[in-house]
């Protein structure tokens, strides 16, 4: 296989194959799992889904959210104090996970479109060779893998994007892949790029996707349109056939839209789509970004993701920082509240999955994020937060990511292969990559992925920086 094919292949992977159903339902669980049956609550600021509250307590038991509470709670075995502010897990709605191994990349133009970086010379030697070279050295899912763990210290625990191979019956992710097999369905799709016309390899799957989305079998559609510059005439082009294909649907979740005028975002918005705002990766390419507040005032649902590291940012709460200074500078002043509302019940509404993440609820996936506190406003502290303020991280109840010392109480085999102690932004934490691994086959730590990127690859991007 040419290496421009072995490229094409890893950007749309989750474009062109099909994700197998997996054989049976499998309860999500870490290989460091906490005592089975026994139930822990953390304390701290709660954001509920109705307000933020200075103090309370999320019990958890097993892979669920069991109550919250503003009082301390009767028969757990361990109650964590942490200080902090106690929120669900984030969701990046936009990302190409595997490219994640790379530092970011400083265009040295501005482009109209997506297709003009994806043909430039600059972009092939600094992004494109590189990931060549990596698809030809090191196994299969380690990028991802890393990435993974990448979102995961950032506070992340659901992502879209991942190639569609990386999962299967005996495989799962890190984190949980929105548009992949999740919570034992499989209701998303996602294309990278509309069909170019009707004679396209690619319309027959788009008119499946649609025929699925108005038989009520999907729930989410993820589609890039129109990436790119106002006034664009590839993108201009590209919105019509969009329209003239049938793909404005409520189903749909567009990403990007960059170029789209504020008629056409209320038109998306009128036929029910939902956005995905990237916006730190359209100033870096295309010196604009998406008219966001437009979007928000037509009541179109809008989420963001950090698209790659390439070109967008290095976690999901500095694009938060970014989608707030843009907001601003387009008229809307938007609260705390409602910009945490965009990467977590938002986001989670948008990828059609408000019934499972997003939320914490009682009887929900015990997804949670706890941040060390330095705001009295726990919205706001989630605003200023970096991923160095990450205290917890927990999937399905199990503790992925976490300090040292809270890892230690809350896991009741934390000696695993996979589980590895190190220093985070100069604090100890552990972390645990591993899923359903046996002593045979063993999940690689952190460490020895980062061995295996860096030794095919030096400049690999780090993730603690």
């Amino acid at each position: 296989m040419w290496p421009s094919e072995l490229f094409d292949r890893a950007y749309s992977r989750n474009v062109l194959e099909e994700v197998q159903p997996l054989r049976a339902a499998r309860t999500r669980g870490l290989t460091a799992a906490a005592a089975a049956g026994e139930a822990f609550a953390l304390r701290g600021a709660v954001i509920t889904p109705d307000a933020a509250w200075d103090d309370g307590y999320v019990v958890v038991e097993g892979d669920t959210i069991a109550d919250v509470r503003r009082d301390a709670p009767a028969g757990v075995a361990d109650i964590v104090d942490t200080e902090g502010v106690i929120l669900p897990g984030l969701i990046d709605l936009h990302g190409h996970p595997e490219f994640n191994v790379f530092a970011a990349w400083e265009p040295p133009r501005r482009f109209g479109n997506r297709y003009q970086w994806r043909s430039s010379e600059i972009y092939h030697q600094l992004v494109r060779d590189p990931q060549n070279i990596l698809l030809t050295k090191v196994p299969a899912k380690t990028q991802l893998r890393y990435a993974e763990i990448r979102a995961l210290t950032g506070g992340v625990t659901a992502i879209q994007g991942a190639s569609g191979a990386t999962q299967s019956p005996d495989n799962e992710p890190l984190v949980r892949n929105v548009d992949l097999w999740i919570f034992g369905q499989h209701r998303a799709r996602a294309m990278i790029d509309l069909p170019s016309s009707t004679s396209s390899r690619d319309y027959p799957r788009l008119q499946k996707i649609l025929t699925a989305i108005g038989g009520n079998e999907i729930d989410a559609f993820y589609l890039h349109l129109c990436e790119g510059v106002r006034g664009d005439q590839r993108s201009e082009s590209e919105f019509r056939r969009f329209l003239e294909y049938g793909a404005a649907t409520p189903g749909t979740v567009v990403i990007h839209a960059s170029a789209c005028s504020a008629g056409q975002i209320h038109q998306l918005a009128d036929a029910g789509c939902k956005l995905v705002w990237s916006p730190q990766s359209n100033l870096r390419l295309y010196g604009d970004t998406t008219l966001a507040a437009e979007a928000i005032g037509a009541g179109m649902p809008v989420a963001l993701g950090a698209d790659w590291l390439p070109s967008g940012s290095t976690s999901l709460l500095t694009e938060l920082k970014v989608a707030r200074r843009v907001l601003a500078r387009q008229g809307l002043d938007l609260p705390a509240a409602e910009l945490v509302h965009m990467i977590t019940a938002g986001a989670a509404h948008v990828a059609g999955l408000a019934d499972h993440l997003g939320s914490l609820r009682s009887g929900r996936a015990a997804d949670i994020l706890v941040l060390e506190r330095h705001h009295t406003d726990p919205y706001e502290n989630v605003t200023l937060a970096d991923p160095s303020w990450v205290q917890l991280v927990l999937i399905g109840g199990d503790v992925a990511y976490g300090r040292t010392e809270w890892f230690s109480r809350l896991v009741a085999a934390p000696q695993s292969p996979s589980v590895e102690h190190l220093l985070a932004w100069g604090k100890p934490m552990t972390i645990d990559s591993g899923f359903h691994s046996t002593p045979q086959q063993p999940a690689p730590p952190l460490s020895t992925l980062r061995s295996l990127l860096t030794a095919a690859y030096p400049p690999v991007g780090p993730i603690f920086a």
